[in-house]
């Protein structure tokens, strides 16, 4: 546990160049996720390893933000990366064949970690200055990262005062750093596209009809989530138990919706693992004891999860299928994002004694008009929630309600909330696969 000060020992402070200069040939170096990702730090990597004439180096993360330049043409056979959930910046990099990509469940990527799966050389990590005992704080992604701190054999700390500092599993004392570089620079933000009629729709639908005053959320990233929260403004003591979140759980703290009022787990404070949003969310975030950020794997944990009241778990996909099938990290055999903690949470919902709702929610149709409730899914599409898992999928024109139906009943159920131009099809490849007629 990196929490007790080390006597003794203390980190270097050094320059970007030099303290990277610790990886050699050969090593597993951990990048920290998200907002918190040490951009500097991985810039810095790639220049080492290119003037070193290094080799066969392996750079593993979770979502990543801003530049990767270690995946730059130049620094092919340098470095190889391994993602745990793909980002933008790498996304490229996993389908043209030099880069890697695991799946797994977010909340066991650090028994990856824990059990020398892969084991961690280097961890490059950003944290808030030390306070006057000499602790740091991770801030905004303790996610998986803590627990590559704790198995790494030498880690390098960005010092950044524009790191919010956050109450929770992120404390690491400055001693159990190697190395330490001073940088100041704004956090990554997240870039938000306008919300379409089509998300705010599903957003109100799912408010208006799926989520009781008392609930504990959980919501994934991006638009069809964030219209969800934006349609929750006339609820009451809301509770959030969630692996990340962004702006929108902030307007509903000011809304005054959000109490934490009735969780079980923590109760009064919002549990996140990770966050991603403007610098209205770093500034709440900052020394609040409002909010408590943990470790991935318990705070992912199905049956912790499930000790929340009325757990209602928010998420996005690609492609259903009409027996209920969702994919959500690749597009055929495309890959696109991973399993983060999807399977997590909805499987958490699933179990919670008080009224669970596990939700899955997506456009109709793609930008192309093509239907995205599909007889089956397309060629090499991986399954990432299972048909038994899934209870509840939206669209803009209704909530099909899943659980305990036959394939028919499914399938059924399904073409009712497809694009009214795509029904009479998805009716016909239904009696085609399932050799009846769906019906209630």
């Amino acid at each position: 546990e990196p929490f007790h000060p080390i006597q003794g020992r203390s980190p270097k402070w050094t320059s970007l160049e030099d303290s990277v200069k610790a990886v050699r040939s050969g090593d597993t170096v951990f990048v920290h996720s998200a907002a918190a990702t040490p951009t500097p730090l991985l810039g810095a990597l790639a220049d080492h390893g290119k003037k070193s004439s290094l080799k066969n180096v392996t750079v593993c993360h979770i979502h990543i933000e801003g530049k990767a330049a270690h995946l730059d043409p130049e620094c092919e056979g340098i470095f190889r990366d391994n993602s745990f959930f793909i980002g933008a910046n790498v996304r490229g990099a996993v389908n043209e064949g030099r880069a890697d990509c695991v799946p797994i469940f977010l909340s066991e990527i650090p028994l990856l970690f824990k059990r020398g799966i892969v084991p961690i050389d280097v961890a490059l990590i950003q944290v808030s200055p030390p306070d006057k005992h000499g602790f740091c704080s991770m801030g905004v992604s303790v996610d998986v990262s803590r627990m590559a701190v704790q198995c790494a054999k030498y880690i390098i700390g960005q010092v950044n005062p524009q790191m919010p500092r956050t109450f929770g599993d992120g404390i690491i004392h400055m001693s159990h750093f190697d190395a330490m570089v001073e940088h100041d620079a704004p956090m990554h933000v997240r870039h938000t596209t306008k919300m379409t009629d089509v998300e705010r729709t599903i957003g109100e639908l799912i408010a208006e009809n799926l989520v009781d005053n008392g609930a504990t959320l959980q919501m994934g990233i991006g638009n069809i989530p964030d219209s969800v929260l934006a349609a929750l403004k006339d609820h009451k003591d809301l509770g959030i138990h969630s692996e990340m979140f962004s702006d929108g759980v902030v307007d509903l703290v000011e809304a005054g919706c959000v109490t934490n009022h009735h969780k079980k787990v923590l109760p009064g404070k919002i549990v996140g693992s990770f966050c991603i949003g403007s610098k209205k969310l770093y500034d709440f975030l900052d020394n609040n004891p409002f909010v408590l950020m943990g470790d991935v794997q318990w705070v992912n944990y199905s049956p912790i999860i499930a000790q929340n009241p009325k757990v209602t778990a928010i998420n996005s996909c690609i492609e259903v299928d009409l027996t209920g099938q969702v994919a959500a990290d690749s597009i055929g055999t495309r890959m696109y994002s991973g399993f983060g903690g999807q399977v997590d949470f909805l499987r958490g919902a699933a179990i919670c004694p008080e009224a669970g709702k596990p939700i899955l929610a997506l456009p109709a149709t793609t930008k192309r008009g093509e239907s995205k409730i599909v007889p089956v899914l397309k060629e090499g599409a991986g399954v990432v929630t299972t048909r038994a898992h899934v209870h509840y999928i939206v669209t803009e024109y209704g909530i099909a309600y899943l659980f305990g139906k036959s394939l028919r009943q499914r399938a059924h159920a399904l073409i009712q909330v497809a694009h009214p131009d795509h029904r009479e099809g998805l009716e016909k490849a239904a009696f085609e696969r399932l050799k009846c007629m769906p019906s209630p």
